[in-house]
Formats: C-alpha cells, structure tokens, sequence
C-alpha cells in the first residue's frame, strides 16, 4: 500500500515537513520544562499532548488546503485581505498585552490565542502574488503599483509594526521581493520603499517624543543598541536572552549534550518558541541539530521554487515562490537571532517551535504550495486567474 497516492504534490516537501514537526514535538517536550513547572506544577505532558494535538490539526489543515486547486487562492486571498485590516486594528486596540504588545485575540472556551498578523501576512502575500501574476504589463505605471500593491502593504504592515516590528519588516521586504520575481521596475521599488521609510521615521519621531503612544519603540531602540555594543559593553540584563542562546550554543558543541539534557532550557524564558534553535543546537550539537535544521530548510526552499518555476500559471509561480521564501525567511532570522547574528526579534521558528497559530498557519501555508505541485503534475494549472473571475473551473483529482 503506496500511503503517498492519497498525499499529491511535492513528496520530499511532504517529508520534510513531517520530519520537522517530529522533531518539533521532541524539542518542545524537551524545553518545555519551565513552564510546566511554573504553570502546571511540573506536567510536561499537558504541553505535549497540546503542541501534538496542534501539529495533527496543522497537517489536517494541510491537507485540506492542498486538494483545493490553487487558482482559487486567487480570490481567496480578496477576502482575507479585506478581514485583515479590521481584525489587526482590533487586535492593536484590544487584543492580549504581553510586554507593551497586542497581538494576540483570546478565542473563547478552547484555551487559545489567536495571532492575527499569522493571518494577515498569509493573505498579503497571496495577494500580492495575484496582483504582480494579473497586472504586469501594467506595472511599469507607478500609480498601478502605488494603489493596487504598495497601499495594501502600508497598511497591513503599518497595523501590524506598532506590536510587531520584526513581522511587519519581514512581511514588507517579502512582498518586495515578490515584486522584483515579478518583473516590478526597480524604479517603482524604490519609490515604495522611500514612502516607507519615510512613515518609518515619522513614527519612530512620534514614538521618541510621545512614548505612551507608541511604547514598543523604546523597546526596538534597546535592542538595537544592546545587540551593537557588543559583549563586552552590553547590559547583562537586557541580553539576558541572547547570552543564555549563546551559551547553549556554546555547551553544545559539535555533538550536543544529548536529547532531554539541556540545561538552559532552565534559564531562557522563549526556550520552547524564540530560542529553540539554541535548545536543538545545545541537545543534538552544531552538525546535527544546526547544520541538520539549516539543510532542511535550504531543501525545503529549493522544492518550494522548484514548484514555482514548473508552475505554467504566473500566479501559480508568484504563490509557490512568494510562500516559500516567506516561510524559509522567517526561519532564517530565527535562527540567526539565536546564533546573536541579528538583534532579539520575537520570532517562532516555523514547524519547530511551540505555538498555535504559527503552526496551524505554517501548515496552511505548506498546503497551498502543495496544492501548486499537485496541480502542475497533473497539468491542470494552466487555467488564469481571470478564467476563474468568469467562472471557470478546475476540476479536482
């Protein structure tokens, strides 16, 4: 029994997403025990079976959204944009505080929260992508790129920067490289990105001069300067995150202190969600556990573009690849904020580290690529997305 004929789509992506989230159930039991002292007097088995019961429902999700044909994504990704920009001005009003930040909505009577820039960077994206496959012999015009791609970035990404400021860079710099793949003129690029840059400083004027309004910039002030002062020179207090990283990095070595071990899964206060990375390294050693994780992404990007560029559609392409490198992205500032190469972010690592919604959206995300492979191996991709908007159809295998 071929237990793949019922999975379509890429299979190594298959595989390599499974083996990801194996892993991620052994390093969060592993990390987790800190909190479930703290929280649930030491059962460390409420906080596994919660991540499995995620990552199942994560792969459910998956599959799901991978027998949909991609092409519908197309208008999918209207409507999430039009609920996004209300749900992240909610989330930004009322939503969770933790650390002088609303980002999270509470979902009553399951015991989760709910992180809505998840949702809206997965929308943007889709959209953009639609946008860039639809309108590229017009894109030359600047007022066609200005009104119909940069105004829904500032907005999106302007809700979601005063709580998340990583997110919404990360979210911006990949909707611009959608924009190049896409044949955008540099030109327009660079104009969108000086009226950024340009509300970019007008905000952090306001946030400097007027600090309860915007709160979080005296937050990205201090790690910035903390993270260029070096170790040397650098607050013991306010790198107490990125020394304790380092420091599992440093005592795992080559070959790690071996599974369930580690021992500043004690100290790191996002050990199972920021840090992990550190936790993985210090557990199963540079080679294995660092290099091992890197490779898996840099595979899981290659097949991701590898799904665009077979992809007869344009907006099968921009999906594919604009998903992709959104996904591996993310992974890489994880990463890289774990082995002090870039200032403390906030940001899980995607399929690994603990958490609801990044999981469940991650997966999604997975499953619309797939959904692009599926479609490009059975040679049903090659309906437009303006054939769908008259009312074509693909019909599912």
């Amino acid at each position: 029994m071929n237990l793949f004929r019922y999975f379509k789509g890429d299979k190594v992506i298959w595989m390599i997403t499974i083996l990801l989230s194996l892993l991620s159930i052994l390093a969060v039991y592993s990390s987790i025990v800190a909190l479930a002292y703290k929280n649930q007097n030491g059962a460390t088995e409420f906080y596994l079976f919660k991540h499995s019961r995620l990552i199942l429902l994560g792969f459910i999700l998956m599959y799901v959204t991978h027998r949909i044909p991609f092409i519908y994504y197309s208008r999918i990704s209207q409507i999430m944009l039009i609920i996004s920009a209300p749900l992240l001005l909610f989330t930004l009003l009322y939503g969770s505080n933790l650390n002088e930040a609303n980002r999270w909505l509470a979902i009553p009577g399951i015991g989760l929260s709910f992180q809505t820039s998840d949702f809206a960077k997965l929308a943007l994206v889709m959209y953009v992508a639609r946008i860039v496959s639809q309108k590229q012999k017009e894109l030359t015009d600047f007022k066609t790129v200005l009104f119909n791609i940069a105004l829904p970035m500032f907005i999106i990404c302007g809700l979601i920067l005063p709580a998340n400021f990583s997110t919404a860079a990360m979210l911006f710099c990949t909707c611009l490289i959608i924009m190049f793949v896409g044949r955008v003129p540099i030109i327009n690029m660079l104009k969108v990105v000086a009226i950024a840059i340009t509300g970019f400083l007008f905000l952090l004027l306001v946030g400097h001069f007027f600090p309860k309004a915007i709160p979080r910039v005296q937050v990205w002030e201090n790690r910035v300067v903390e993270f260029c002062k070096g170790d040397e020179v650098a607050d013991p207090d306010k790198s107490y995150q990125a020394n304790h990283a380092k420091i599992a990095i440093a005592t795992g070595g080559l070959t790690g202190v071996g599974v369930g071990n580690s021992l500043q899964r004690n100290f790191l206060p996002q050990a199972y969600s920021d840090f992990i990375y550190a936790i993985i390294i210090e557990e199963y050693g540079s080679i294995l556990g660092g290099l091992g994780i890197s490779f898996l992404y840099l595979v899981l990007l290659f097949r991701g573009v590898r799904v665009a560029t077979k992809s007869q559609s344009t907006y099968g392409t921009m999906l594919a690849f604009g998903i992709s490198f959104s996904l591996i992205f993310q992974g890489f500032i994880n990463m890289a904020v774990a082995v002090n190469l870039f200032p403390v972010t906030g940001q899980p690592l995607p399929f690994l580290s603990m958490g609801g919604t990044s999981i469940l959206f991650s997966c999604i995300a997975i499953g619309i690529i797939l959904s692009v492979s599926r479609e490009t191996e059975t040679g049903q991709d090659k309906l437009s997305t303006a054939d769908v908007e008259k009312g074509g159809a693909i019909v599912t295998t």
